[in-house]
């Protein structure tokens, strides 16, 4: 995963590692490695979307 991710693109991505788990073909370290990244993926979702609702309360409040 090389530079930042646009969300959509973590969405993607998200999908694609979701279906990597459903498929039930990887080893439960790889099971683990895909979840651990997806959680990752999570986190960096939340924040960003964390980031725009402060700016729409910041732009709310000033009208």
């Amino acid at each position: 995963m090389a530079g930042k991710l646009t969300l959509e693109q973590t969405f993607e991505r998200l999908d694609s590692i979701l279906g990597e788990l459903q498929e039930g073909e990887l080893t439960l370290e790889q099971s683990f490695q895909k979840y651990e990244e997806g959680m990752k993926l999570i986190k960096n979702c939340t924040a960003a979307i964390d980031k725009v609702e402060k700016k729409l309360e910041i732009m709310e409040e000033k009208n």
